[in-house]
């Protein structure tokens, strides 16, 4: 498959995983969107061959809200190698922490920047 038709499909799963954020996603995204925090975040971005849930490309800062299916993913492990590899510092909080703890997340985040 070409380049082209690769990125192509990558685009295009990020607009619906973009549609279909889960509690957590969203209930950050309206916390770090225009803004908000002094940075300008993007939401499902393709990254080469990855989509991340947020990434504030001039920072090189990946946020990854991840559910119980993340626990001792290796494929994760592989994920953030390539990217720290490119520069790209990855933050990973879960749903729960995310849901119960937006403001320590928040913090997190922000020292962070």
């Amino acid at each position: 498959m070409n380049k082209q038709k690769t990125t192509k499909r990558k685009s295009t799963f990020a607009r619906t995983l973009r549609k279909n954020m889960t509690d957590a996603e969203m209930k950050l995204w309206y916390k770090i969107r225009n803004n908000q925090l002094g940075a300008k975040f993007r939401r499902q971005q393709p990254i080469e061959n990855y989509i991340v849930d947020f990434v504030c490309l001039e920072k090189r800062i990946i946020i990854e809200v991840d559910g119980s299916g993340h626990i001792y993913n290796v494929r994760d492990k592989i994920r953030d190698s390539w990217l720290n590899k490119r520069g790209y510092k990855i933050l990973r909080y879960w749903n729960n922490e995310v849901l119960k703890n937006i403001e320590g997340v928040l913090i997190s985040i922000n020292e962070n920047l």
